[in-house]
């Protein structure tokens, strides 16, 4: 029987903003990964762990899941926290220099 996460990934580095809410299932990996002897590049037996499954939910992915028989664990995400910024705190005489 197959394994699978149903999480949220996080941003790139290179994003701002927020993100449209998209959750992935994707395949825990059933076998070890090893070095191909002639190339040297590292493969698996299994390709199931290369399939993602986008939803638009997590109840989506949670009803395909459970449609198709997967054990699946469900890895919420972390909440944010914003800290509210004011532009003239750039220039407050007081403020900690790094």
């Amino acid at each position: 029987m197959a394994r699978a996460r149903i999480f949220r990934p996080a941003k790139t580095a290179m994003q701002s903003g927020t993100r449209a809410p998209k959750w992935v299932l994707a395949y825990e990996p059933a076998t070890r990964r090893q070095p191909e002897a002639l190339m040297g590049w590292t493969s698996a037996d299994d390709t199931l762990n290369e399939v993602r499954l986008h939803f638009h939910t997590k109840e989506d992915a949670v009803a395909f899941a459970s449609k198709n028989g997967l054990e699946f664990t469900v890895i919420e995400p972390h909440g944010t926290t914003e800290k509210p910024k004011s532009y003239a705190d750039n220039f407050r005489y007081d403020r900690i220099r790094a």
